[in-house]
């Protein structure tokens, strides 16, 4: 690749994340090197074990952690820690396609560092593509973005009382 970009994935509908998958599945399938950071989630997830199994780095929360909303100001300076030392690992990875998932959430609810985060995307490499997901991203990020790709929900299972399903959602 001459020169990389960045994929923006974002809004309030399902698939962000799936999109996200789907290119580095893609990236892999080329003999690419893959690195994936998945801010705050460390819950099991299907797409996780086979990607690891293809070669890709995939860098997760611990698990068991609570959502934000969910967490004492003590647990958020924790979290916050681990996934700004996350984001270092993802960073010092060789990456031909560098995966950062829930970007958007982490910088909205300030879970890591944010001048960190910036450097990732303002800073990264020429040849890397870049992929950022998020119900809803920063000013910077929407005017970095090459790709902006916008989930837009209509309808969704969840509404009804429906629960996250494996294999669909997770």
């Amino acid at each position: 690749m001459e020169n990389g970009m960045v994929h923006l994935y974002w809004g309030d509908g399902k698939g962000k994340t799936t999109a996200a998958m789907g290119l580095a599945l893609r990236a892999l399938g080329h003999g690419q090197r893959v690195v994936i950071l998945q801010f705050l989630k460390g819950s099991p997830s299907g797409e996780v074990p086979l990607l690891e199994k293809l070669g890709a780095v995939v860098i997760r929360s611990r698990p068991g952690q609570k959502f934000v909303f969910q967490m004492s100001e003590a647990e958020k300076a924790a979290a916050r820690q681990e996934q700004t030392e996350n984001l270092c690992a993802a960073m010092a990875a060789p990456a031909d396609l560098l995966l950062l998932d829930e970007a958007c959430a982490a910088w909205q609810l300030d879970m890591v560092d944010r001048a960190l985060l910036q450097k990732a995307v303002l800073e990264k490499p020429p040849r890397q593509e870049l992929v950022l997901t998020g119900r809803t991203p920063a000013d910077w990020m929407l005017a970095r973005a090459d790709y902006s790709t916008e989930m837009c929900c209509r309808r969704h299972p969840y509404d009804k009382g429906t629960s996250a399903r494996e294999g669909v959602e997770f």
